[in-house]
């Protein structure tokens, strides 16, 4: 059993963490204002999972190797990168056709899609893997024996966390769409804006480096 004061100090560190403006959440907001607030949730949701998928590999070693191997690391980083950039193109293709996601029917067969996006960016994070892989052990008690399952319920709290605060930041921003859809010009110019920021945020992530 994780200890209560484990789990407090833990709960803690996933919300500053979160909560502070970074590269995640800077992609929900771009997909909340350009896709709307279920889009901006499914983004949530899908980047908080393939972040939690990242915490299972880490309970059972792989995270480890991530940390240990710069050819690993450098790999799953480019592969992350490579992928935001693609989205990034994929936005700044298509920003004068995004008023046809207002359109429910297209919303709904995108939403999928979405999910799946941001599942590979979340789960395709390097920094996050190498991060969690030296902070999870700093919270779990192994005299309580059971580390993995210890870790597993740790990634399932942070999962939750992410799922708040994010979630807010999602649903501020797709607030913010109903201005922006009495434009087509207003939207193709957020477009753009976010096609630019994914774009940026990928090729920050395939330039920096590690800090051992």
């Amino acid at each position: 059993m994780l200890p209560v004061d484990h789990l407090v100090a833990f709960t803690l560190t996933a919300f500053v963490l979160i909560a502070v403006p970074g590269p995640s959440v800077l992609f929900v907001i771009s997909r909340s204002l350009v896709l709307g607030r279920l889009a901006g949730l499914a983004t949530v949701v899908g980047n908080a999972t393939g972040v939690y998928i990242q915490m299972l590999a880490i309970a059972f070693g792989l995270g480890a190797i991530v940390e240990r191997s710069v050819e690993v690391y450098t790999l799953v980083k480019l592969a992350g990168a490579a992928y935001l950039v693609y989205l990034g193109v994929q936005a700044l293709r298509h920003r004068g056709k995004l008023a046809a996601a207002l359109d429910p029917r297209v919303e709904a067969k995108a939403t999928r899609r979405i999910f799946l996006d941001a599942f590979a960016v979340g789960v395709a994070n390097p920094k996050a893997m190498v991060f969690f892989a030296a902070m999870l052990p700093q919270f779990v008690d192994r005299a309580s024996g059971h580390v993995p399952l210890q870790m597993m319920f740790l990634g399932a709290v942070f999962f939750l966390v992410a799922l708040v605060s994010d979630g807010t930041w999602a649903l501020a921003a797709g607030a913010a769409r109903t201005w922006l859809s009495a434009s087509p010009r207003r939207l193709e110019l957020v477009g753009g804006t976010a096609g630019l920021a994914m774009v940026g945020i990928g090729a920050r992530l395939a330039l920096s480096g590690r800090h051992d």
